[in-house]
């Protein structure tokens, strides 16, 4: 068989088969729209929301406010300034007087062998009293029964840890298809749906909304274990399920709201600090991703124009396939379908993100996170859940 032939089926094959197992692992996860909220007769346990905050004055307002306005009860609102240097105190603090019940903590100084928000987190935590710990970030609006659908879902099934994914309400085509295009690839990478199964290794976490048990939570040290770490809510789901939690993660369309990033500039910034990390901090794990992009999603573009026979057809078929699953996804999120045509330039974005950030990282020797330098050597040395050097 000719190699471009070979690569022709490769691509193909590899493509259908992570495009079919995201679409069907998607239709296996439960929408919080599908459940009822939790009836008003029925005692609730306390649940304390807690928020951290670094430079958040443009984004604290409504998102609070409609943190205020959850027809869940009873909670406690604890909001965590870590070191702002905008308007972030002042918003806060004029909200606290409109809104007494308000908890309102300060960080000056960050303390040696945290990063900024696990410790907000963290802080934020150990001043709660509820029985249950809601984590959530100062950008994220929340429909008003949020909480009491997903606290419904967690009694009833019994678990330790829910997380929502949130809905991304970002403007523009080509912002749309890459933050796609990267979910895509984090759905199968980490595949939430499988976080239910006990049986299943697989666990999951989200920064917009990680509801925990409150003993779950300080049986595994809280965020103690995942102090250095830039993706601490996925490693906090990690440490839930190793540690035996039940867990699951919903979808929160319409129910979890966010502008992420206003432009690709900005996204490409934003994930620089984390990106790495995803990969284990690892050169080779980059290597192999950006190779999986471009046998899947770069190659099938050009096959197309330049080769001939069945390599073409089969190259051609690829681009159809990817073309459509973008497609019914902008449809599924209401967004306009002519966005797909942008899902032909994001894997060049896709596979440039991620090998910038391990050449920033590396070069600079660890990571920039709103304004604070974090050593690599400290990140990678601090023990991680799931690491025989935890102990857990």
């Amino acid at each position: 068989m000719p190699p471009l032939l070979v690569l022709a089926v490769l691509a193909l094959v590899a493509s259908s088969v992570i495009m079919v197992e995201v679409a069907r692992g998607l239709r296996r996860m439960t929408r919080l729209a599908e459940l009822s909220p939790l009836p008003a007769r029925r005692p609730h346990p306390l649940v304390s929301i807690v928020i951290p905050a670094c430079n958040e004055a443009a984004t604290i307002e409504p998102a609070l406010t409609s943190v205020l306005a959850l027809d869940y009860e009873p909670k406690e609102i604890i909001v965590v300034n870590d070191r702002s240097t905008d308007d972030t105190a002042r918003v806060l603090e004029r909200m606290r007087k409109k809104h007494p019940r308000l908890r309102l903590l300060e960080v000056d100084t960050l303390p040696e062998g945290w990063l900024g928000k696990n410790h907000a987190l963290h802080l934020g935590a150990r001043q709660a009293v509820g029985d249950y710990l809601l984590f959530t970030d100062a950008d994220i609006v929340m429909e008003r029964t949020a909480l009491c659908r997903a606290m419904a879902r967690l009694l009833d099934r019994r678990l330790d840890h829910l997380c929502l994914f949130f809905e991304n309400r970002t403007r523009g085509g080509l912002l749309n298809a890459l933050i796609m295009d990267i979910g895509a690839g984090l759905l199968y990478f980490y595949k939430p749906w499988l976080a239910a199964n006990p049986k299943s290794n697989r666990y999951m976490g989200v920064g917009a909304f990680n509801l925990v048990r409150a003993e779950s939570y300080k049986r595994i040290d809280g965020h103690c274990r995942v102090a250095m770490h830039p993706i601490d809510d996925i490693m906090l789901g990690r440490a839930l399920k190793y540690d035996g939690a039940r867990q699951e993660c919903l979808l929160g369309q319409g129910f979890l709201t966010v502008r992420w990033y206003s432009s690709v500039p900005e996204l490409v910034t934003g994930l620089m600090k984390n990106t790495f990390a995803l990969f284990g901090f690892r050169p080779g794990r980059v290597g192999l991703a950006v190779a999986a992009v471009t046998l899947c999603s770069i190659l099938p573009f050009w096959g197309m124009l330049f080769s001939s026979g069945p390599a073409r057809l089969l190259f051609t078929a690829a681009v159809v396939a990817r073309l459509f699953s973008f497609a019914y996804g902008f449809r599924d999120m209401g967004l306009p379908v002519r966005y797909t045509v942008w899902s032909l330039l994001t894997p060049y974005l896709t596979a440039y993100i991620a090998v910038k950030s391990m050449v920033v990282t590396l070069h600079r020797g660890g990571i920039v996170w709103r304004g604070t330098f974090y050593p690599l050597q400290a990140i990678t040395d601090r023990p991680t859940p799931g690491n025989p050097a935890t102990g857990r």
